[in-house]
């Protein structure tokens, strides 16, 4: 199969053609048809979050499952599947609780091949790394079942594979970890894909008031086909200040949807008493935030992480599906461009650029 190969960080994807193993006790076999090209893989292309190189970034994807191997009971050849970067074991205490997604950041083991089998993909003699459980800049990827949920044939396989990722990143977020109340103020700092998820997961919640925050006036743009209501442009003033001109003091929930430590503690600054900050960009390993620990007393403001959405993902991927066919969820509004894998280093330079305009790239395969 050919695939995009990051060898040396922040240099081209070499397009290269790559041997895939078959599907071993509960792996599967998925041909891809989709796979969008997400803020999070040009973290690691960059070199700004480290992981053994070479490898194959990608881990946004749909496809459709071509062979299965033995004691693999949740799908089976000609399923349209999405994937997920988070899978679950099932038995651990976090999937036993319902906090299923935390599962692969405890038990990542579990869902990789053992040190003394073959390695799932290689080009040569040469093993190439699994990235978080897929490695999607592919044509095909070779993963346990557990990272995968059948869908509706008929959803678009574009718009399906955003879902994996970017959307349930969002709206999971608003819907799972903040539990975001009809009627109530939320601030969404950056209008990525991300960020325009997680507005259109407050719109769907009922938000009363949804207050897009970005520095680029084309996002700003793009955030109100989302639902948002209000916009703050930061070059045109303080965007703390300018939140709680609109709401009076703050807001009841916002979401860091960059992953920098300005506006993770921007996004803090911008509640009101009892307000919850949902932390979902990537901050770099090191970097601390730093919040006045008297208010976390005072004011009971509180401030968290989310991971993928807090997801329950073979729940939630039919749910977002049928949103997306009332009308609700704007997936077709977030594929900014369709490339080939040979347009994904030029994708990862616009997402690294944050080029206004791009919402998600998609690479498309015949």
């Amino acid at each position: 199969m050919k695939a995009a190969v990051l060898r040396e960080p922040n240099k081209p994807l070499s397009i290269e053609e790559v041997s895939i193993s078959k599907p071993g006790p509960r792996e599967v076999l998925v041909r891809l048809k989709a796979v969008g090209v997400c803020h999070s893989d040009v973290h690691f292309w960059d070199g700004a979050f480290p992981h053994e190189l070479p490898t194959i970034l990608g881990h946004e994807s749909a496809g459709v499952v071509e062979q299965v191997g033995s004691m693999v009971s949740a799908v089976k050849p000609g399923d349209h599947v999405v994937s997920i970067l988070s899978p679950f074991c099932g038995t651990c205490e976090f999937c036993l609780t319902g906090h299923m997604s935390v599962c692969h950041t405890v038990n990542r083991p579990l869902f990789n091949r053992a040190p003394e089998d073959a390695p799932r993909l290689y080009a040569g003699k040469e093993t190439l790394n699994q990235f978080l459980n897929l490695s999607s800049f592919a044509e095909q990827i070779l993963v346990h079942e557990n990272t995968l949920c059948a869908i509706d044939p008929e959803m678009p396989m574009a718009q399906a594979a955003l879902i994996g990722c970017g959307v349930i990143t969002g709206v999971g977020s608003v819907f799972h970890a903040a539990k975001v109340e009809p009627g109530s103020t939320v601030a969404v700092v950056g209008c990525g894909g991300v960020g325009l998820s997680a507005i259109n997961g407050a719109a769907i919640a009922g938000a009363s008031r949804i207050i897009a925050v970005d520095l680029s006036d084309e996002k700003l743009a793009m955030a109100k086909k989302f639902g948002a209501t209000d916009f703050v442009n930061p070059k045109n003033g303080d965007p703390v200040e300018q939140v709680k001109e609109l709401t009076g003091g703050g807001v009841h929930y916002s979401f860091e949807c960059i992953g920098l430590k300005l506006t993770a503690e921007q996004s803090y600054l911008m509640l009101r008493p009892r307000g919850v900050s949902t932390i979902i960009g990537m901050i770099p390993p090191g970097v601390n935030i730093e919040v006045p620990g008297i208010e976390l007393l005072v004011t009971e403001k509180r401030l968290q992480g989310a991971v993928m959405g807090s997801n329950r993902f073979r729940v939630d991927f039919p749910r977002l599906i049928e949103l997306y066919k009332q009308g609700r969820l704007h997936l077709d509004d977030l594929v900014s461009d369709r490339i080939g894998l040979d347009g994904i280093t030029g994708a990862l330079q616009n997402l690294k650029d944050n080029k206004g305009t791009v919402a998600r790239q998609v690479v498309v395969f015949d």
